[in-house]
């Protein structure tokens, strides 16, 4: 890595930790990645597990599948213990993301049986790697970060698939100057298509749809650690029928906020307007599954005028 990508990366660490995420320069490799994982692990949950027991946890959670990790990133699970007692858990506090650790490690190299890949900042959330950022040099573009994921994603036996980097959510690409985010996904709705353009990778933007695409502003609002845990939890898609990873588009978010915020406030009827493809349905959907959710509304109804829908 020459100079001036090392300083932007020294650079966002240093924001990161401006925004209180904890720097972890112990965290270097695939072991001492798993013993904090298995730390922040046993400290959620109450526990304290075996050698034996953590071998086999890792054996059941890791898995190629990202779709699969996602949902066990989210969900409470359950594990059989040495002694036959069941073990129910979850990877992170997922009734409020915002109450888990949130860490930050550079250069971390796995290595994997045909694999010796090093990521430049990888984003931890109670342990568990959910957000990888790849920097490049002012004035190379950050497709070329893209590239060089696809490529670590191509290759037998990566980290993504043999470690619990199988958690990774999003992708993050930069060269200072220009930033983008891209979900996680199978290899089928991971990769460049046939004019060349990698599907679907995002630019930030404000609620006034004005582009955030410096590393520096895009951190200190994309990044913050609530901010953060709510895109994944909150702000991102699980699609069971194409077992795919959507992410929400900035102004998707926007909407859904206001109308929670209207519907909150009791400011009586309204609407949310979008054009053609925009994804109303999606921002809609979204919108009642949060609602549903909220204790003090008796019932969403979820209406729709179309007949291809699952």
């Amino acid at each position: 890595m020459n100079t001036l990508e090392s300083a932007l990366e020294a650079s966002l660490v240093k924001k990161l930790q401006d925004l209180k995420y904890e720097h972890r320069p112990d965290i270097r490799d695939r072991v001492t990645l798993e013993q904090n994982f298995r730390a922040k692990f046993e400290a959620l949950n109450r526990v304290k597990l075996t050698d034996a027991e953590f071998i086999r946890l890792l054996d059941e959670i890791v898995t190629p599948d990202v779709f699969a990790a996602s949902r066990i990133l989210r969900e409470r699970s359950s594990f059989t213990r040495d002694d036959g007692t069941p073990l129910n858990y979850t990877l992170v506090n997922i009734k409020d993301w915002c109450k888990n650790s949130f860490e930050v490690v550079n250069q971390l190299r796995i290595n994997t049986d045909n694999s010796h890949h090093r990521y430049d900042v990888i984003l931890l959330i109670n342990g568990v790697p959910v957000v990888q950022i790849e920097l490049k040099t002012l004035g190379i573009s950050p497709r070329r970060a893209m590239e060089q994921i696809v490529e670590y994603k191509n290759d037998p036996g990566n980290g993504y698939t043999k470690t619990i980097l199988c958690f990774l959510q999003l992708f993050i690409v930069s060269n200072r100057d220009r930033t983008f985010y891209f979900a996680n996904n199978n290899a089928r709705h991971f990769a460049f298509n046939a004019e060349e353009r990698f599907l679907p990778a995002y630019e930030f933007a404000d609620v006034n749809n004005k582009k955030i695409v410096h590393l520096d502003s895009f951190a200190e609002i994309f990044l913050v650690k609530c901010t953060l845990g709510q895109t994944i939890s909150r702000y991102m898609v699980l699609v069971a029928s194409e077992q795919r990873l959507l992410m929400m588009r900035p102004y998707q978010v926007y909407a859904v906020k206001a109308i929670i915020d209207s519907i909150a406030q009791d400011c009586g009827n309204g609407y949310i307007w979008h054009t053609t493809g925009s994804g109303k349905t999606l921002t809609s959907f979204k919108a009642s599954t949060l609602l549903k959710d909220n204790p003090d509304i008796e019932k969403c109804l979820f209406v729709v005028d179309r007949k291809d829908l699952d």
